[in-house]
């Protein structure tokens, strides 16, 4: 039973770090209505910027997460001007080719600056670890859920109370219209590309914590289980990214444990595919009628 929670437990951690690069993916497609396939790479170069901040500046932890936030939304906000805002109206094929372009550059960047080997994480903060009846709660583990639910009710609240959240509902909804009402599209989708990118930096901060090696191809599969996990709750969801997250880092757990770590990824997405089989739209997300 022990193993069992303490699965789960783990389960839960990583499911939190899925959530919050979920959350990005789900921001830029909800109301920009694109994949940012580039999204887990800007995830890579922000565990590189702490690298770069705090094991080699040498400067506090705390420095090096405010880095990361800074060059994830720089990086983002410029590839969304360069690479995305000049295929608005192309067809989605012609983004998804232009974000996979954009991945393998970064990736490329990545290996001519920081080479193949990887980088050790650095510690950010130490966090005691709780114990409850044999059970071992990393503090980690605890910060982890904590961020990501702060996180999740802060961008609900962002999205359905203040002007600018109403604004990119408004461009999610109907471009041509919210154009019309006095909305700056471009600059909806620039701040919803900046808030992206800067859950970016902070996934990236756990995820090199949780796994503490970092290399330039780090964000591809991470990447991937990220869109699964938004997909699975209901892409364009907030509350789908998070329960998305959470549930595909628990079966990922789970299967490791008790199955076989080779299935793994095999059974993830198996399940996503059998989701989707009953619900096309993912667990909370909503069927939208195209406009004819």
């Amino acid at each position: 039973m022990t193993t069992l929670i303490q699965t789960l437990i783990s389960g839960l951690r990583l499911g939190s770090i899925y959530a919050l690069m979920a959350l990005g993916y789900t921001m830029v497609y909800g109301i920009a209505k694109m994949l940012n396939f580039a999204h887990g790479d800007i995830i890579m170069v922000g565990a590189y910027a702490v690298i770069s901040t705090v094991s080699l500046a040498q400067l506090p932890g705390v420095v090096g997460v405010a880095v990361s936030v800074v060059v994830c939304v720089f990086l983002g906000v410029t590839i969304e001007f360069l690479a995305y805002r000049p295929l608005r109206k192309a067809p989605s094929l012609a983004v998804l080719i232009t974000a996979i372009g954009v991945s393998y550059l970064l990736q490329s960047l990545a290996l001519l600056v920081f080479k193949s080997e990887p980088k050790a994480f650095p510690t950010i903060i130490e966090i005691p670890s709780l114990t409850f009846g044999g059970v071992v709660i990393d503090g980690m583990t605890l910060l982890t859920l904590a961020v990501t639910a702060v996180i999740m009710i802060s961008l609900s609240l962002f999205i359905n109370k203040t002007k600018l959240g109403k604004a990119m509902r408004a461009v999610s909804e109907d471009k041509d219209a919210a154009e019309l009402m006095g909305i700056s599209v471009n600059r909806t989708i620039t701040m919803t590309f900046a808030i992206g990118s800067a859950l970016a930096a902070v996934a990236s901060v756990f995820y090199g914590a949780t796994y503490t090696y970092i290399k330039p191809t780090t964000g591809s599969m991470p990447g991937i289980k990220a869109f699964t996990a938004a997909v699975f709750g209901g892409i364009g969801s907030i509350p789908g990214a998070m329960l998305g997250g959470i549930m595909l880092g628990i079966i990922e757990q789970l299967s490791q444990r008790y199955i076989s770590t080779l299935w793994t990824n095999a059974i993830v997405f198996g399940v996503l595919v059998l989701v989707l089989v009953v619900k096309p739209t993912g667990l909370l997300g909503k069927k939208i009628s195209e406009k004819v």
